[in-house]
């Protein structure tokens, strides 16, 4: 039953994905390099997973930063991977070290009428450039669905969640950013590719 879940979730990451690419195709028309679509972001990302880690695409072995957060949860930043559509995926794995499980949190979410109406998510995170003085909040799809890890209630104590979010790719040049996710500690990562 688990394996048709995650088919299924894949699938309807796939069908997000190719919206969001004819999204931006249209939105982009004359305006530069915006238009490009995202062809294979969606394969990398793992949507919903249950409580079992599982390896990411581009991982290293070491964490780019690790953010503590409340309840025992820990959030370890595995990759930050900018891809040539212009987005960057941000995979990580939330890790319950505490002795109960842990409920998460709404704030995750973010404030976002359109975000929140599409249930729990870690639409609420974002990355700051602070050298340019810019934030970029989550993608959304056309329907204001987050392309970010959707549905995860809560972790089970000792257990592993992987989570994934997507961002609009700042400039070639800027190759740090600040992760912030609301009731997590905020961390510096690097973007690679």
């Amino acid at each position: 039953m688990s394996m048709r879940f995650t088919a299924k979730a894949r699938r309807g990451m796939v069908a997000m994905t190719i919206a969001v690419g004819l999204a931006v195709g249209v939105a982009g028309c004359g305006s530069g390099d915006s238009g490009d679509k995202k062809p294979d972001t969606s394969a990398s990302p793992s949507t919903r997973g249950g409580s079992q880690a599982s390896p990411q695409e581009g991982q290293s072995a070491q964490p780019l930063a690790e953010l503590r957060g409340p309840d025992g949860l820990t959030l370890k930043i595995m990759s930050a991977q900018r891809d040539s559509g212009g987005f960057v995926t941000v995979n990580g794995q939330l890790k319950n070290d505490g002795s109960k499980d842990a409920v998460l949190s709404s704030q995750l979410t973010g404030n976002e009428t359109e975000i929140m109406k599409n249930g729990q998510s870690f639409g609420g995170a974002t990355l700051v450039d602070s050298k340019a003085r810019k934030r970029y909040y989550v993608l959304r799809d056309t329907d204001g669905r987050p392309l970010t890890t959707t549905g995860v209630q809560s972790v089970r104590a000792g257990d592993t969640v992987p989570v994934f979010m997507q961002f609009p790719a700042p400039p070639a040049n800027t190759t740090e950013v600040d992760f912030q996710l609301p009731t997590f500690a905020s961390a510096p990562i690097k973007i690679s590719g």
